[in-house]
Parts: C-alpha cells; sequence; structure tokens
C-alpha cells in the first residue's frame, strides 16, 4: 500500500488475506518455515495483496504448563519442564522462540511492503480451540486467572512490536465471541480490559474489534454499542453460508453480492465506526466456481469500496487441502478457501485482488468522499434487525436510494426521509424516539412504515388508517394478492390487518380491497404505510431479488417498486438510474465536479441511462477489471457494464 496510507483512512481502501502458512496452516509458528514464509509473502505481494490479517496462536506463543505441589496446589506455571526465563517475555509466559519468529516475520512482512493486523488473543480457529494447555477447561472471557494471563500476554506483545514498521492495527483476536460463555457484562468487560491493555502501550495504532454477529440489541452480550463504545474499528465477517439469509440466491446475483456492504454499513452506521470485512469469501468451491468467485469478489469490492468500507480481506491465502491437523481433518468446508491452492497455483481472484489494487492506485483523487446518502433506517426492539436492515438495504439499492441505519434507543439524526420497516413487537420504539421521529415528518420530513405484528401509539392519526382487526395469517389462505406496475404478486405475510382510510390516500389494495399501501399527510410532511413486512420477505425468500430476465429459472418479484412509489428526490444529488440491476453511489469532488460509481449486481451485461441535472455532463469513465464503456446522451450518458462488474463515471459543469 502507499507508504502514507494509514489504514481505516476515510476515502482510502486496502486488499488484504487472513494468512497461515502455505505448508502449515495455523501450525506454522510451531513448524517454522522461513523460507516458505518468504516465498508466500513475496507471492502475495505480487498478487497486490497490502494487508495481511495474521495470528499469534495462543497456546504456541504462551505455553503455559501447571505444576502443582501436594494436595494439587498450583505452585508454578512453565513452558513444559522448563521454568520461564526471568526476562520480558518469560514473566509473561511468553515462549522467547515463537516471539523472536514473530519478529521474523515483521521483518519478512515489512520487506515486501504488507502492513499487519495482528489478532492478539487466537484461542478460536476455523473450529476448534486453541487455549494453553493449563487453561483448559476454564472460561477465557470472564475468569480472572486466565485473564491475567492474557494481559500479560498482550502487554508483552503490543510492547515489543508497536514500533516495527509493519504493524498496522491490532486485533483483540479471532472471533473471540466463540471462545466461551459470557453475558453482556462480562463481554464489556473482557474487551475493555484487552482494548485497554493494547492502549496502555501503544497510542497511535487503532483496536480492531475481530468478532462476528453483533447485534444492536442491548441485552446480547456482543452489541454493536458496546464494542463502537470500546474499539477504534468495527469489522464484519460476511460469510454467505454462515450469516442467516445470505445463502438464498445465486452467488453472483445482487443480494449475495451486496452482503458484505450492507452488513458492514450496518455495523458501521448503528456503532458509529469505521467498519471493514475483515473475512470475506465464498467458502469454497462446493459453494461456487471459482470463476463465479472471482465475479463475486469483483463487484463486492468495488461496492464495499463506493460505501466508504475500508478494506477487504479474503479468507485466506492459501488451501489448506493437504494438512491433516484438526480442524482441517474434521471440517471439509476448512480446507479450500485460499486465493492459491495449496501448491501455489493463482485462482481466478488473485487476478481481481491484483486488478482491484490497480485502480485504488490510480484513482486520480486523494480519497473518495463519502457517499450522498437519502434516507435513515430506524431499526426497532422485538424484531428481527438483520434480515430488516439487509431487506432494506437492497430494496433500497434497487430503487436508487442510499441509507444508513441507527437504532430507536440512540439519538434519531436528522434526514428528510425516515424509514422503519417491519414494525414487529409491542414495545417496538419508545415514545422519545417517536416524538423526535414525528416532529420532523410534521416540519416536512417523511416517514415509511411497514408492519408485522408491531403496536404504534396513535396510529390513526399518524398513518390515516383506522384498524378493524389484527390477527395472526393462517398458514393457508393467508396470502396477499396485489398488483404492483403491472405484475402480479402473492405475498405472505405473518399477520393479516384489516384497515379502513380515514384520510389516508390509498395507493395499492389487495384482492379484497385491503388498503395495504397507503400515504397520509402529517403536518408538512406524509406518512406512507405498507401492510406488510416487505424487508424481511425479501431477505428470507429465495429469488426475491432475482430479476428473472437475467436469471430466468429464479421467480422475480419487483417489491423495490414500493419504495419508488415513495417519490424519494434527494436534492443534493445529480443522478439517476432506473436500472434496479445497476447500483449507483454519487460523491461530490467540488462544486463543479462529482463521481458517479456505478455497478452491475447481475451476472450478465447490464445498459442503462443515467440522466443527470444542474447541468452536469459526462466526462470520462474509468474501468476497474472488465471494459466498461460509457457515451454521453442528451441530459446524461448511457452506461455498458459487463457482468458483476463496476466502473467510475466523472461528471463535470
Amino acid at each position: 500500500m502507499k507508504k502514507d496510507q494509514v489504514l481505516f483512512e476515510s476515502g482510502k481502501f486496502f486488499v488484504g488475506v487472513n494468512y497461515w502458512a502455505s505448508h502449515a496452516g495455523m501450525f506454522m509458528w510451531r513448524n517454522w518455515d522461513e523460507a516458505t514464509v518468504d516465498s508466500d509473502l513475496k507471492k502475495l505481494s505480487e498478487a497486490g495483496i497490502e494487508v495481511l490479517r495474521v495470528f499469534p496462536l495462543w497456546p504456541d506463543f504462551q505455553p503455559l504448563r501447571l505444576h502443582q505441589s501436594g494436595g494439587s496446589i498450583a505452585n508454578e506455571y512453565r513452558n513444559g519442564e522448563e521454568p520461564f526465563p526471568f526476562t520480558e517475555a518469560g514473566k509473561c509466559g511468553v515462549d522467547q522462540v515463537m516471539a523472536d519468529r514473530f519478529a521474523t516475520f515483521c521483518d519478512i512482512a515489512e520487506k515486501y511492503g504488507l502492513k499487519l493486523i495482528v489478532g492478539l488473543i487466537t484461542g478460536w480457529m476455523s473450529g476448534r480451540t486453541f487455549v494453553p494447555e493449563s487453561l483448559i477447561g476454564r472460561q477465557p472471557l470472564k475468569d480472572h486467572g486466565v485473564m491475567k494471563w492474557e494481559i500479560r500476554f498482550v502487554r508483552y506483545m503490543v510492547r515489543r512490536f508497536k514500533d516495527h514498521p509493519a504493524i498496522g492495527a491490532w486485533d483483540l483476536g479471532n472471533e473471540c465471541n466463540c471462545l466461551g460463555d459470557a453475558d453482556k457484562d462480562d463481554a464489556f468487560v473482557w474487551a475493555s480490559v484487552i482494548t485497554n491493555t493494547v492502549r496502555a502501550e501503544d497510542r497511535t495504532h487503532p483496536v480492531v474489534s475481530g468478532m462476528h454477529g453483533l447485534q444492536p440489541e442491548g441485552r446480547h452480550p456482543w452489541s454493536m454499542a458496546d464494542q463502537s463504545e470500546i474499539l477504534d474499528i468495527l469489522c464484519t465477517h460476511p460469510y454467505p453460508m454462515f450469516t442467516p439469509y445470505c445463502n438464498t440466491d445465486p452467488l453472483n446475483t445482487m443480494k449475495p453480492i451486496l452482503h458484505a456492504t450492507a452488513e458492514s454499513v450496518y455495523f458501521g452506521t448503528m456503532g458509529k465506526k469505521p467498519c471493514f470485512i475483515e473475512e470475506g469469501g465464498t467458502l469454497g468451491p462446493m459453494i461456487s466456481s471459482d470463476e463465479v468467485a472471482g465475479d463475486y469478489l469483483r463487484a463486492s469490492m468495488f461496492s464495499t469500496w463506493a460505501h466508504d468500507l475500508r478494506g477487504f480481506c479474503w479468507w485466506c491465502a492459501f488451501d489448506q487441502d493437504e494438512l491433516t491437523n484438526t480442524p482441517y481433518d474434521w471440517d471439509p468446508v476448512e480446507r479450500e478457501l485460499g486465493i492459491f491452492t495449496f501448491g501455489g497455483a493463482k485462482k481466478p481472484v488473485v487476478t481481481e485482488f491484483s486488478a482491484f489494487r490497480k485502480f485504488v492506485d490510480s484513482f486520480p483523487y486523494e480519497k473518495l468522499p463519502e457517499r450522498l446518502k437519502d434516507a435513515v433506517c430506524v431499526l426497532t426492539s422485538g424484531q428481527e434487525q438483520w434480515p430488516v436492515a439487509y431487506g432494506t438495504f437492497v430494496l433500497a439499492k434497487e430503487a436508487g436510494l442510499d441509507v444508513e441505519f441507527t437504532w430507536y434507543n440512540e439519538e434519531i439524526p436528522e434526514s428528510d426521509v425516515y424509514l422503519m420497516p417491519c414494525v414487529s413487537s409491542n414495545h417496538a420504539i419508545t415514545k422519545r424516539a417517536m416524538d423526535t421521529i414525528l416532529e420532523r415528518v410534521y416540519n416536512g420530513a417523511t416517514l415509511y412504515i411497514s408492519i408485522s405484528n408491531g403496536v404504534l401509539t396513535h396510529f390513526k392519526d399518524i398513518t390515516g388508517l383506522y384498524l378493524i382487526t389484527r390477527n395472526q395469517s393462517a398458514s393457508e389462505g393467508g396470502e396477499v394478492k396485489i398488483q404492483l406496475d403491472g405484475e402480479n404478486i402473492t405475498l405472505r405475510p405473518p399477520y393479516s390487518h384489516v384497515l379502513e382510510s380515514v384520510g389516508a390516500e390509498v395507493l395499492i389494495k389487495d384482492q379484497n380491497g385491503n388498503p395495504f399501501f397507503t400515504v397520509n399527510n402529517y403536518g408538512k410532511g406524509k406518512v406512507y404505510f405498507l401492510n406488510a413486512p416487505i424487508e424481511t420477505i425479501a431477505s428470507k425468500t429465495p429469488g426475491a431479488m432475482v430479476d428473472g430476465k437475467q436469471v430466468p429459472y429464479v421467480l422475480c418479484h419487483s417489491l423495490y417498486k414500493l419504495y419508488e412509489m415513495l417519490g424519494i428526490k434527494n436534492p443534493a444529488k445529480i443522478a439517476e438510474c432506473k436500472n434496479p440491476s445497476i447500483g449507483v453511489t454519487e460523491h461530490i469532488i467540488s462544486e463543479n465536479e462529482r463521481v458517479i460509481n456505478v455497478l452491475n449486481h447481475c451476472p450478465k451485461e447490464q445498459t442503462a441511462t443515467i440522466t443527470l441535472g444542474e447541468d452536469f455532463k459526462f466526462a470520462d469513465i474509468i474501468s476497474v477489471s472488465r471494459e466498461s464503456t460509457a457515451k454521453a446522451d442528451e441530459g446524461g450518458f448511457t452506461v455498458t457494464l459487463p457482468s458483476n462488474t463496476g466502473a467510475v463515471i466523472i461528471v463535470k459543469k
């Protein structure tokens, strides 16, 4: 990466991999082979990789063996049978040989211009727990005796290596929320202890969460709010197989391609901290071909870059299918995940990493300004937040809208548009939060609400609808049929609401004449109401977001057109695209110059005419990996994008 680039800087982007040595996987430290490691890092650097996430395996680096005296009384911790020496490493229970190997590793990384994100407490890896021998059976996240040794290990590693030029960031450890039981307070205290230990030694490098699957609910042990309060950088591990509702569509179609972006925007804007893709990938050839994996990566990287998600690290560098240790012996899914084969042959994703690195390095501006946003999505209590956020993000993208997220129990950001999707419980939103939103609507903002089984105070006054009855939909006969832009759509919402308009304009009725989509004047603003939780329906239903014209074997639902009917027009934007398969983000360079990023989310070539306002005209196109074309038209430009490919359009007055 560029010498002056700081990791996680807004508007900048890095490409990376999670690294275990090609010959030994996670047993690289005990089976150290400097020549192989040097060859690995040279190969990765030549492929365009800039950042490695690396893991000093906990029991290798802190090999504690408890020696007991009579009565099984704990007497002394040793390195096997040998006493730890009276050195800085020895006092911390650290094996000096392993620490010196890590120093050599850092030197090799520096030689090849690679920055390191160091996962400090690597006690969980690829389905197996790794804990020092004498700490097995104890609770690493809340046992003070274990935490004492964790503090010593972290302090030693950070103190020794903080000034090494290869160090880019510290990471609490690999998915430590898999390392043991912890309640909310345990999780907060443990993360604080490790983070503060790092910061006591190093105030320069950022500290990364390293966790996966954070939740917004305050009572969840590992919450976005707590991690954001403690850490500098949030991260996601967005694997389609392991993330709910992300393995429903072909990998090279819109929903899976937007998974990493949607989840990371969700984490980052909810947590109000920078976020990046710390682990990403397809999880091997039983999920997709190597060629489709390349398509998926190409589109995913462009999307995450366009949304100011600071980097993308693939899991992992090399296949591990020839290794016999556990967990490789246990889990086929862990064996073929590299960008290189076990023997060092390139996979198609290497080409995509190289091409994207060249694109980022040659980007004609110092950094990419943040995208213009159209709406704030307010997630509420009692709902399954991730599918709600995911469905909202993708439907909005299809409709040409850019959203960010907030939690109802946080300060509600100022916005001209609020989306409150899938309201789902009788304690969905606090009065103070709802009053804040409604005051802004009264003064001219727009509010959209979709309903599952939620309860809202003053529902009639807000929506202009009178609720006659509500009941859980029957397993049969609970279908709602509507017509949307000439298309017949059948939905199966979990609850049925029988409504009567008492002032709302009914935009769409269902087959029984029941109001389905309505709009009501509320002061100077408008409240739209949708009588079905389409966001969770869209995210959970296979094929709901796949255009049948591109993938004819999947049913097409045009639910995004309901978002188009909101009529949202961001006055700050000048570009408009009507092709739902092409995502657009808009970035202001100066008063007279903008960047329009366009991305084809589908596996076939797409063409779209994009209109421009305020006297802006097409100036140039920058292709990323595959050649894209654009030509100026009256009022805008027409762009043609190969499958799963993005391009940068520069427009000027």
